[in-house]
């Protein structure tokens, strides 16, 4: 059964098990595990102390190189992902949900492992507490402009930094090191 409950439970344990690979990470893992007790409604968009957000930077490793998107309302190059619904039953389904949405690629899995890392940003709706994923594109993917994008593009590794802020650099740097 999925829901609200069930989501909120789910994310609840996914960041209690989560090993956080630096002290930045666990100070961060526990914000949000904080937040997420302190507000019922803490996974959803309606909670405007802040909520947590779900997404997943498309590697392809074998090509080197990964697959952002011009984010239409942002206008910046970031990784895909956006906010949980209630038929998502976890943040890992909610990450995966969004990524393939976003990237128009069938066929994406999530890195092995759990979340890569945390990246909290404030947004015009809210603090956004974002649980961030890596999923890898098969080998045929084929990516394509969702109503969420201006436009989606493969970007080598080494061009990242070049377009992106420094919390995609991060995510892609993180996502690298566990490859």
């Amino acid at each position: 059964m999925t829901g609200p409950t069930t989501l909120h439970a789910a994310a609840t344990r996914a960041l209690r098990e989560w090993p956080a690979p630096d002290g930045e990470q666990e100070r961060l893992r526990t914000t949000y595990a904080e937040h997420l007790a302190a507000h019922p409604d803490g996974m959803w968009k309606a909670c405007r102390d802040g909520h947590l957000t779900a997404s997943a930077l498309v590697i392809d490793p074998p090509r080197g190189r990964v697959l952002l998107t011009l984010h239409r309302k942002l206008r910046m190059w970031l990784q895909m992902g956006g906010h949980c619904e209630p038929r998502d039953a976890t943040l890992a389904e909610a990450a995966l949900r969004e990524a393939t949405e976003e990237s128009g690629i069938a066929g994406l899995t999530l890195l092995p492992g759990g979340p890569v890392r945390l990246d909290k940003h404030h947004t015009p709706c809210a603090w956004h507490l974002d649980v961030q994923y890596a999923a890898l594109a098969p080998a045929d993917a084929r990516a394509a402009v969702s109503e969420e994008s201006l436009d989606v593009r493969w970007f080598d590794y080494d061009q990242v930094a070049a377009v992106a802020d420094d919390s995609v650099v991060r995510l892609v740097e993180r996502t690298r090191a566990l490859l």
